[in-house]
């Protein structure tokens, strides 16, 4: 008998099928015994009983958690007052028959109790399999769908840049470094950006959805060492303001998406779809450390960057008095930006970027690059660094490359700002920093 999604039941009651899947859950009562079973597209409460098949409740008693079964049983709906709210609430799965496609040790804990971020970790090949999990990057697999939907409708076209720099790094700060190429050191790559702006060059409009490497010494909630860097370049822009408005559009666009598709996992995770108005706020640094000053008394104003606490109070700020918990804060110092951040010509000294913040932590940075050869080569040596160990990204610039800009942002930092998550890290698949590489390091991680 051909296999039958439980998530497709609903359309074969009154039919015997055949499912396949997993036991999530098992309650024996003697006479008759209940099991949960999931497979990709749900769950279901499936009973084992003598009015089904009397040789399927031993069998069903003899299950544990985690099993992978497939069972041959009667689809019924439930009676009205017996239906519950849930998916395939309304439906009972009678069984008729059991076969073991593959046994499961006993847990090691209970799967439905709220565990401690470690034990969380060191048990990924078993917690993902939780709703929780399960929830968190179905949402997450979600923005990637709606992320490339988004740029491919724009006109984007996505590649795959070298994950192996050589010395043209940026900076060279905060990198994986390896000898491996002769003479000459490699490194991990902390951003597609070099290739990005190149890459305009060719497509005029290029994204990408590739992994990053930061080797900074840092174990805290907000920061990981290897993650998901969601990047997007574009040419012939006027200003920074072009790839804002863009982006701006690109996180409605999620959001709406997310709306249509997973108000469950949002219901589950007790999380809120953001507040995304048609247009997003937006001030100059100065503009906002003038704005903390004047209602929180603290004096910033001068300041290179901002404070995390204070990014905290201006999202709180635009969510509470301008309706939304996105806001842009543009006009960083040259000092602040990289080499490749165009100078505000307007403003002398700051820069035509901006950093967006969400839910109180910035979560992308952008702005317009630099994209005349001589300009890029002062900004170069004007942070220190030799031109000539970019001479194979600054081929570009010789020929013909029109004003561009874009942004960068992690992926699971998104997701979890999206879904309320304090910690990066239950919002990583499999999470790479200072104290962790699948197993824990040291026993003293700093969480």
């Amino acid at each position: 008998m051909e296999r039958i999604l439980i998530g497709d039941l609903k359309d074969h009651i009154g039919k015997d099928v055949t499912i396949k899947g997993w036991v999530d859950g098992v309650r024996d009562h003697g006479k008759v015994a209940f099991l949960v079973l999931r497979d990709r597209s749900g769950n279901v409460q499936a009973v084992a009983s003598g009015d089904y098949n009397e040789t399927a409740l031993p069998a069903a008693q003899e299950l544990g958690e985690q099993y992978a079964v497939e069972i041959m049983g009667e689809v019924k709906e439930r009676p009205e007052k017996m239906k519950r709210e849930e998916v395939n609430g309304e439906l009972e799965f009678g069984i008729k028959e059991i076969v073991v496609l593959s046994k499961a040790e006993q847990m090691p804990f209970d799967m439905s109790a709220e565990l401690n971020i470690d034990t969380h970790l060191d048990n990924l090949p078993l917690t993902l399999r939780t709703e929780k999990s399960r929830a968190i990057f179905k949402v997450q697999s979600e923005i990637l769908i709606a992320y490339r939907a988004f740029l491919n409708k724009e006109g984007f076209t996505e590649f795959q840049s070298p994950k192996i720099t050589g010395d043209d790094a940026e900076g060279g700060a905060n990198t994986f470094s390896f000898d491996y190429f002769g003479d000459t050191k490699a490194h991990l790559a902390t951003s597609p950006q070099f290739y990005k702006q190149i890459m305009t060059g060719v497509y005029e409009r290029v994204f990408s959805t590739g992994t990053a490497f930061r080797a900074e010494k840092h174990s805290t909630s907000r920061h990981l060492n290897e993650y998901t860097s969601l990047d997007l370049e574009m040419a012939f822009i006027k200003d920074y303001k072009d790839v804002a408005n863009l982006v701006a559009d690109l996180m409605r666009h999620i959001v709406e998406h997310l709306k249509e598709t997973c108000v469950a996992e949002f219901k589950l995770l007790d999380a809120e779809f953001p507040l995304a108005p048609k247009e997003f706020p937006m001030m100059k640094l100065v503009e906002a450390q003038e704005l903390i000053k004047k209602e929180t008394g603290e004096d910033t104003v001068g300041e290179p960057d901002l404070e995390p606490e204070h990014e905290r109070w201006l999202c709180t700020y635009a969510k509470e008095n301008l309706d939304s918990d996105f806001i842009y804060i543009t006009h960083y110092p040259v000092s602040k930006r990289p080499m490749y951040t165009f100078e505000d010509p307007e403003t002398p000294g700051f820069t035509g970027s901006f950093d967006m913040l969400f839910r109180g932590v910035e979560i992308m940075s952008g702005g317009q690059r630099r994209h005349e050869y001589d300009n890029l080569v002062e900004g170069i040596k004007m942070k220190g660094l030799d031109p000539d160990k970019f001479s194979y990204y600054l081929q570009a610039f010789k020929y013909g490359m029109p004003a561009h800009g874009g942004i960068g942002m992690g992926l699971e930092r998104l997701t979890a700002k999206f879904l309320n998550i304090k910690n990066v890290k239950e919002a990583t698949l499999f999470p790479r920093d200072m104290n962790r590489i699948d197993t824990l390091l040291h026993k003293n991680d700093s969480e």
